[in-house]
């Protein structure tokens, strides 16, 4: 007793659509590769930051020069300031055009701490474009 295995009648139709589950689960999969790995490649080092290479932007007129000294006095352009008395002087200097750009110049020794401290204070007088000066050339 033998039986016939192929029906003529139900032949096997060709599907000539492309599969894309597979390939959207290998994108999945790298989508969750790269997200674990993107926070990974960030990394927290320390930087000496002495000189700038960067060509040099355009300066004002009459520029408005913040210098920060070793011995952490403020000087704004050649007249000593203290820290309390920066905003009106500052205002003096501008005449209250709290939209001049300045520029803050840091002795090298200067703690970063100490000048985040100066541009906390400038951006509570009002000032918020302030440009920061280094030195010229590599090192």
């Amino acid at each position: 007793m033998a039986t016939k295995l192929t029906h003529h009648d139900e032949d096997l139709v060709e599907n000539s659509e492309i599969n894309v589950t597979p390939f959207i689960d290998v994108i999945l999969v790298l989508l969750i590769v790269f997200m674990v790995a993107a926070p990974l490649a960030t990394v927290d080092a320390p930087v000496d930051l002495p000189r700038s290479n960067a060509k040099a932007a355009p300066r004002a007129d009459k520029p408005l020069f913040l210098s920060l000294k070793a011995d952490l006095s403020l000087v704004l352009g050649n007249d000593p300031v203290s820290a309390e008395g920066l905003g009106s002087a500052l205002d003096a200097a501008t005449g209250g055009n709290r939209e001049e750009r300045l520029y803050l110049r840091a002795d090298r020794k200067v703690p970063y701490g100490d000048v985040m401290e100066v541009m906390n204070r400038l951006r509570e007088a009002g000032y918020s474009k302030v440009a920061l000066v280094g030195l010229d050339g590599g090192r």
